[in-house]
């Protein structure tokens, strides 16, 4: 994985460490407490369907994945993750010897204090994003549902305790691919008509600064921020194309989003004290994974043309 402090200038992979090791040894450098398994307290998580690992099953909406074939590498089953095992913070919770991270929906008790997963299918930075399948939970209600579990635990733990534990944590967030998939390039949208590329990518990280903010502002300060992959060459973009490659309009347009996040994680770092924001660069990891797919221990890779 392409790691960065906000700024565009690090390639990790290049000491022969684990990428996502070497992110959290950047983050919790001088934070590991001796003589404990985990590495940190808790890991909470916001996202879309990507980390999604159950919080839609039973909402009234299309975007579900409770049902085979998801879930046929994972034990005991569908779950809703829409993955046939584990998804990439369930790896990351492992990593850190934390337990699986349960879903909102479905935590409670002491499940809560090693962190909770409050991603959904079809959510976006947008409320509107998504509507196409009804029921999901927009990143703003996400945060809500964080501030009830943080309410909870405070309750129990005590304001004192939960201050000083937050600032230990992990605050995974990946969002955006949805305001483009399902809202910015949704014919039934008024969205492209309002704005252009650089128009949206601004609006878009405009606002997913307050809702960062307020995270920060709830108590949390290691962030793990990850950018949008290569859009462009995903299934259902690789589908309506007659060649089978990668749009390259569709890489492009959210290519001002990424370069707009890592601007944003700049600045707080910058500015807000005692915050740490890591940008985990999805383009540039898919994109090397296709080009270097034996160095990732695998022997096939994409034909030549998907990558153009």
């Amino acid at each position: 994985m392409w790691l960065s402090s906000g700024s565009d200038h690090t390639l990790m992979a290049k000491f022969g460490l684990s990428p996502i090791l070497v992110l959290f040894m950047l983050l919790m450098s001088g934070g590991i407490v001796r003589g404990q398994r985990e590495m940190v307290p808790a890991m909470f998580i916001f996202g879309d369907s990507l980390i999604d690992n159950g919080n839609n099953n039973n909402l009234p909406s299309f975007a579900k994945a409770n049902y085979y074939p998801y879930g046929i590498d994972f034990n005991g089953g569908p779950t809703g993750r829409f993955s046939n095992g584990y998804t990439m913070v369930d790896e990351i919770a492992e990593l850190l010897g934390l337990p699986l991270i349960p879903a909102y929906t479905e935590a409670s008790g002491n499940q809560v204090l090693h962190g909770v997963n409050y991603a959904s299918a079809a959510a976006g930075i947008l409320d509107a994003t998504g509507r196409n399948f009804v029921g999901r939970i927009p990143f703003d209600q996400q945060l809500s549902n964080f501030e009830n579990t943080l309410n909870q635990i405070t309750g129990n733990l005590g304001a004192d305790y939960m201050g000083t534990a937050l600032a230990r944590c992990i605050f995974f967030v990946g969002m955006g691919s949805n305001d483009y998939l399902n809202n910015y390039l949704m014919p039934n949208y008024p969205t492209r008509n309002q704005y252009n590329g650089q128009q949206y990518a601004d609006l878009l990280v405009q606002t997913y600064s307050q809702q960062l903010t307020r995270l920060y502002n709830l108590g949390a300060r290691k962030f793990v921020i990850a950018g949008l992959g290569q859009m462009g060459c995903i299934p259902s973009i690789l589908a309506q194309s007659m060649t089978g490659t990668c749009s390259k309009e569709v890489n492009l347009l959210v290519k001002p989003f990424n370069e707009n996040v890592k601007t944003m994680l700049g600045n707080f770092n910058n500015n807000l004290p005692g915050a740490r924001f890591i940008f985990a660069d999805s383009s540039r990891m898919f994109q090397d994974i296709l080009l270097n797919a034996r160095s990732y221990d695998t022997q096939t890779s994409l034909p030549e043309a998907a990558l153009h």
